[in-house]
């Protein structure tokens, strides 16, 4: 008897020694490996801190996890690359590895005061690499992540610039150094983050692209909301898969864990009651760019109002879920992506520019609050308040469907001359192949050439430019040899047979909202560099209409429809000026050049 007690006891305090153990080893990953957030839940880490933190988890678990430095950064400092892949690879995958393996690629810090998503994956990566039951989780997933994207931002923090948020206690500023906001910056690239990106992001070509924010705007329950790149202008099969299936499953996946999420609410200063509408990524947001490489893209909004701790929970549960729904769905989605590639690299007609279907909608049960009018102590006029000691659930209507405003059918190739090198630049970084042209080869090959007729620039600076909008074009045919500016000028041509071409396009067709025209990289061509004197031009003038009677129609029937045209001796004389000899045919021609055979 006393034998059968003693070993009794022996096995209950071997029982209690286990559990003990168990628990430690659950807290020693924090203690070994502890960030800010561990002790202070209103604490972010600092650049300093993470970077450190990553390295010495990386020499921990050398298995598991790498970091390296990639290319700069505005700041002076590399951009990081960390990589989490549980063989220990760390490399591109190849074909055949696409199979079983899952790019996923999380970016953190593009706007530093934003920083839940920086203390999530880092709590993120700590249990990967020391969690075995996680780990196995996780077993088909490469993860990369970019742990702070904008480092001069990160490196000025403060407590003051994020008016509308409450914590983290300290935080990075939105602007880098040279006060760019980055995430308007994923096409022009006039950042070296920019550019850095494109390389990373074309190394890996991830299945799935995620962007951890903290929302602006209106007051509601929900901690996190979601934005998803939109379908409609992502289109094909994965367009249709990431509205009616991906996205419901995350928010399915985020209610069991009692992290309910809602849609993006993109309102500001009005009640979401009202419904809103869709975000509209064009490519110079990250999601935008990434939907040009049929990658299926998100970004995580939190809400500002919500306490940093709950912030940053809800963060790595999103992030949790976004993981097992690749690690179950991975191979479904691999083949979705192929089929869209390999459809982009033949389409005849891309869709450019998107606008509003108002005559489409969802219905959203959203949980908001009451809101009212009271006299502003500022203003002494009207301010709406929320209250939130009144909390509902109403349905509202949500506009998230979109349609091109124009069908434009896809060169062959495109001709771009060799002394524009930033544009060049850009496609190289993103994987776009390119061959030089020898003039004399092909001077009597027809090419399509654009005019510019009509644009609108924005009256203040954006970004560092001055963009262009409501673009319009005219087009015509000639030979390459009449097509040519100048007589010596070399070409490269861009074939549209690529995994590039939905990039290729947006980027080189003018009217395109985030062109490279519309980010002033053609402006030259804006400007005439000769001209008349109109008392030498008057002779001239006289005789071209002497020598043109259909000239002198056109434009006897200009001032009979124009008044003021018909007063105005200069602007008669420009006319026949633009329409001689004499005009200098670069003015307003765009130089990329169509090949349509």
């Amino acid at each position: 008897m006393k034998k059968i007690i003693l070993l009794f006891s022996t096995f209950f305090i071997f029982i209690l020694s286990f559990c003990s153990m168990a628990q430690k080893n659950t807290s020693s990953s924090k203690n070994k490996f502890p960030i800010p957030f561990d002790t202070n839940t209103n604490q972010t880490v600092t650049y300093q801190e993470g970077i450190t933190f990553l390295k010495k988890l990386a020499r921990a678990y050398p298995q598991f996890l790498q970091i390296n430095e990639f290319g700069m950064t505005d700041s002076g400092e590399p951009l990081h690359e960390v990589i989490f892949e549980g063989n220990g690879k760390f490399d591109v995958l190849s074909k055949t590895e696409k199979e079983n393996k899952f790019v996923v690629f999380i970016n953190n810090g593009i706007h530093p005061g934003e920083s839940d998503g920086i203390d999530a994956t880092f709590m993120l990566l700590r249990d990967l690499c020391t969690k075995e039951e996680i780990r196995n989780e996780y077993k088909n997933i490469v993860l990369v992540v970019i742990p702070f994207y904008n480092i001069s931002g990160t490196l000025t923090r403060n407590s003051t610039t994020r008016a509308n948020q409450n914590g983290a206690a300290e935080y990075g500023f939105r602007g880098n150094v040279k006060n760019l906001d980055l995430n308007r910056d994923f096409v022009k690239c006039d950042s070296k983050n920019g550019e850095t990106f494109n390389k990373l992001f074309q190394k890996w070509q991830p299945l799935v692209y995620l962007e951890n924010h903290v929302s602006n705007g209106a007051d509601y329950q929900y901690t996190m909301t979601h934005l998803a790149t939109q379908a409609d202008k992502l289109g094909g099969k994965m367009g249709a898969f990431l509205n009616q299936i991906f996205t419901p499953a995350l928010e399915k996946a985020m209610l069991k864990r009692n992290e309910e999420m809602t849609p993006y609410v993109n309102v500001f200063g009005s009640d979401p009651i009202k419904g809103w509408e869709g975000f509209m990524d064009s490519p110079r947001y990250s999601t935008g760019y990434a939907a040009l490489f049929q990658t299926f893209s998100m970004l995580t909004e939190t809400h500002m109002l919500k306490p940093y701790d709950k912030r940053v929970k809800a963060t790595f549960i999103f992030m949790e879920e976004l993981l097992k729904y690749v690690q179950t769905n991975g191979k479904e989605l691999q083949k979705l992506k192929e089929q869209d590639q390999k459809e982009i690299k033949t389409i005849k007609e891309f869709a450019l520019n998107w606008e509003l279907d108002k005559k489409k909608y969802r219905t959203l049960n959203f949980k908001g609050y009451e809101s009212s009018l009271e006299k502003s102590k500022v203003s002494q006029l009207n301010r709406m308040k929320y209250d939130r000691s009144k909390p509902y659930t109403k349905e509202v209507k949500y506009y998230d469907a979109f349609k091109a405003t124009a069908k434009i059918d896809a060169p062959k190739a495109y001709l771009i001359p060799l002394t524009y090198t930033k544009v060049l630049e850009r496609l190289k970084w993103n994987n776009v192949k390119m061959d030089t042209l020898i003039n004399e080869e092909h001077k009597n090959h027809k090419v399509e050439v654009y005019a510019i007729k009509n644009y609108k620039t924005s009256p203040r600076a954006y970004e560092s430019h001055y963009l262009h909008y409501d673009i319009e074009i005219s087009k015509e045919e000639m030979t390459f040899q009449e097509a040519l500016r100048y007589p010596e000028q070399k070409y490269v041509l861009v074939k549209m047979n690529q995994l590039a071409n939905r990039y290729i396009f947006e980027m080189l067709e003018p009217q395109a909202v985030d062109s490279f025209f519309a980010w002033n990289f053609f402006d030259g061509i804006l400007q005439q560099k000769e001209h008349f004197s109109p008392y030498v031009f008057e002779d001239i003038a006289a005789q071209i209409l002497e020598e043109n009677p259909a000239l002198r129609k056109k434009l006897e029937d200009k001032k009979a429809k124009d008044s003021e045209f018909a007063k105005n001796a200069y602007l008669q004389l420009e006319f026949v000026y633009q329409h001689s000899v004499y005009h200098e045919k670069s003015y307003l021609k765009y130089p990329v050049l169509r090949v349509n055979n």
